[in-house]
């Protein structure tokens, strides 16, 4: 596995892992697919300071996007500007193999790197292998948000971890 900084070629294999989680999931209160041109556009808005990082394996002699991640400003009002939000998504048929962490880890190199100072990551309740791998990178829980978000007949709570960088 290799991890690099999206490209414009990788915007099909990232709608394709987001869209999985839209329709089948709760990682994502999305409750409709990404289209090809909103999908363009996620790839501009994560470019810079907020990039997204893909993780690639070889399949013969190409490579195949098996998950990504990526950081976003984490609220719109300027005095949030040194805080970011991680998001962190693996193909479903490649998970528990360590590419989350990698991802994450890459993020919070990067956040450093571009000098924000903390991280938060707000994660569905029953998600435990993201919280788990939150906690086991340093972040620590700062809140539940209760009954927050509907989809799929459920309520759902999220839980918001922060990392201090």
């Amino acid at each position: 596995m290799r991890l690099r900084l999206a490209q414009e070629s990788d915007a099909e294999a990232i709608r394709a892992i987001y869209n999985h989680e839209v329709i089948n999931g709760v990682r994502t209160f999305d409750m409709v697919p990404r289209g090809a041109s909103e999908q363009a556009e996620w790839m501009v808005r994560h470019q810079g300071s907020h990039p997204a990082v893909v993780a690639v394996v070889a399949e013969g002699e190409s490579e195949v996007v098996v998950g990504f991640g990526a950081l976003s400003p984490y609220r719109d009002r300027p005095a949030y500007a040194t805080t970011v939000e991680d998001s962190v998504y693996i193909d479903h048929r490649y998970r528990g193999q360590g590419i989350g962490r990698a991802l994450l880890e890459e993020l919070l190199e990067l956040a450093t790197n571009h000098g924000f100072h903390t991280v938060i990551a707000r994660i569905v309740a029953d998600n435990e292998a993201s919280v788990l791998l939150h906690e086991r990178c340093g972040f620590f829980l700062v809140g539940v948000e209760k009954e927050v978000g509907r989809k799929h007949g459920r309520w759902l709570d999220l839980i918001e971890l922060q990392r201090m960088l």
